[in-house]
């Protein structure tokens, strides 16, 4: 799809050239991107490839080192966000920039204020903003405070307030990240009634399925360089897979059947708060066998964290009991926890899973680095430490195979591979995951899956919490579906549907479903 320069009037969006450097790393190589005038076009790539810097430099946010923007066939230089808004280009990012404390119809207008002489005219405002919202489908209630409106709802006054300051060109960011099923359907909904308008809209995604369904084109970027633009209806996510990471790549794990051993894990009327004092988990109950992947699904910020916080030691339960093992282990601190076989995968690896400050192998010892080998006498034995960690860097495939790397250092994916090594290599007897994948590539994803089967094959009871719903599907023995701190049901995924879990995710319970009440 080359684009010489006397036909750049036939696109929206030109990009020529593009280069960005920061210290140590070239993040856009001489980008070239082409988007025709009323498309969906897909930017996708791994972590790191470049594609919200490109997106970042045609709104404005950060400055090329080098290149043309041509909007329009006419070429413009856009030094900040204002002067992307008067060329027509709305970016909605991927974490909202809302006021909370705001209405809706506040938000929309913040910044772009319709003035009745000095005064602040609302009523014209909310019957610009109530037009607009009919026009495209994007319905909302004007009223609605943002601290209390769903995150669905919060995307559509992003895209309204957009469109409010005459946007043309939509740069979409990763926007089905934290939506329901349904909300994702609604979401593809008001694009294509955008498209068929007349807007143009770029769309950045990691999910391939998504990019298959909504898109026209599609442009892929490796290490910053682009490696592939495609039409949709001519290619499958295999292939934009191969040009993403240079190789083949197994998109779906291959999980063989397995009959599940007994019970290791049981929690019974749990009930757990958050930092605020509400009530996060409100009386659940489940239990987790021997060689069996327990997928917890949910949006975010519905009791998960909580959870698994309660059950990993890190928060206190204010009631209900669990047990490993049949001993009752509830509100045992993590070292406790830890040395009975249970290992956590947290979802904020940073956080809670590394010391960046420390080595790659000080960081695969934490909570054994006080027993034997590694510990000899109240003494580290370093020599030992340090091939130790050399072996678990080769196995793991953490690069580079360094381990004198300090965590801080390392690439997302690496640093998820280090706390993997670690964890599994402690003989657990169960291991949560929490949000394992979140923000990886294709390529880690694809690993870290392998080994989380590799766990179950080893007859490890396995808890997986994650808001990717293709992951829970293709992982999962059951699947129980949170909302609010309550469970909404229990499923096997081969008698269940994305829609279903979908509905439980937004609210409904199973037995609801079930009997057509929603």
């Amino acid at each position: 799809m080359a684009a010489g320069i006397e036909n750049v009037k036939d696109y929206a969006v030109v990009m020529r050239g593009i280069t960005k450097r920061f210290p140590n790393v070239v993040a856009n190589d001489h980008v070239d991107l082409f988007v025709k005038k009323g498309e969906i076009h897909a930017i996708v790539g791994e972590n790191g490839a470049g594609k919200t810097t490109l997106m970042n430099q045609l709104y404005g946010l950060i400055n090329p080192d080098e290149g043309e923007i041509y909007i329009n066939g006419k070429k413009v230089n856009i030094k900040n966000p204002s002067d992307a808004i008067k060329n027509g280009i709305g970016m909605v990012h991927q974490h909202f920039m809302l006021v909370s404390n705001l209405t809706a119809v506040e938000n929309i207008i913040l910044g772009s204020e319709p003035r009745k002489g000095a005064v602040l005219d609302i009523k014209k405002a909310k019957k610009e903003v109530k037009e607009l919202s009919e026009r495209y489908g994007l319905y909302i209630d004007i009223e609605a405070k943002i601290e209390d409106t769903p995150v669905g709802m919060q995307q559509r006054i992003e895209i309204l307030k957009t469109l409010y300051r005459g946007a043309e060109i939509l740069i979409l960011d990763e926007p089905t990240a934290v939506l329901t099923p349904q909300e994702t359907e609604e979401l593809f909904e008001i694009m294509r009634k955008l498209k068929e308008s007349g807007k143009t809209i770029i769309f950045i995604s990691h999910k391939l399925n998504e990019v298959m369904e909504i898109t026209d084109t599609i442009t892929v970027m490796r290490l910053g360089k682009v490696t592939g633009n495609l039409k949709t209806s001519q290619t499958n996510p295999k292939e934009i897979a191969k040009f993403m990471v240079g190789r083949d790549v197994l998109l779906r794990v291959e999980k063989k059947p397995k009959k599940p051993k007994h019970e290791v894990l049981r929690v019974e009327n749990l009930w757990v708060k958050d930092n605020r004092g509400l009530d996060a988990v409100k009386g659940i109950s489940f239990n987790v066998r021997a060689g069996e992947i327990l997928g917890i699904a949910g949006v975010a910020g519905n009791g998960q964290t909580e959870l698994i916080e309660a059950l990993t030691g890190l928060r206190k339960a204010e009631n209900g009991k669990v047990f490993l093992l049949n001993d009752e282990v509830t509100n045992k601190d993590a070292r406790i926890l830890r040395e009975k076989g249970l290992v956590h995968i947290p979802e904020d690896r940073q956080k809670h899973g590394l010391v960046l400050q420390f080595p790659g192998y000080y960081n695969v010892i934490l909570g054994r680095h006080y027993k034997t080998p590694f510990c000899i006498d109240g003494f580290l034995d370093m020599r030992y430490i340090i091939d130790y960690s050399k072996k678990l860097f080769e196995d793991f495939d953490v690069r580079p195979k360094d381990p004198k790397i300090l965590a801080a250092n390392l690439s997302g994916g690496n640093q998820q591979k280090v706390i993997l090594a670690r964890e599994m290599s402690s003989s657990p007897i169960v291991s949560i995951f929490a949000q394992p994948t979140r923000g990886l590539d294709i390529g880690a994803i694809e690993y870290i899956h392998k080994n989380i089967l590799k766990l179950r094959d080893e007859d490890v009871a396995i808890i997986l919490v994650s808001m990717e719903l293709e992951e829970i599907f293709s992982l999962s023995d059951r699947i129980i579906v949170m909302y609010e701190g309550e469970i909404m049901g229990e499923v096997m995924p081969e008698e269940t549907s994305y829609e279903e879990v979908g509905l439980m995710m937004a609210g409904s319970k199973l037995e609801m479903i079930r009997s057509g009440i929603k």
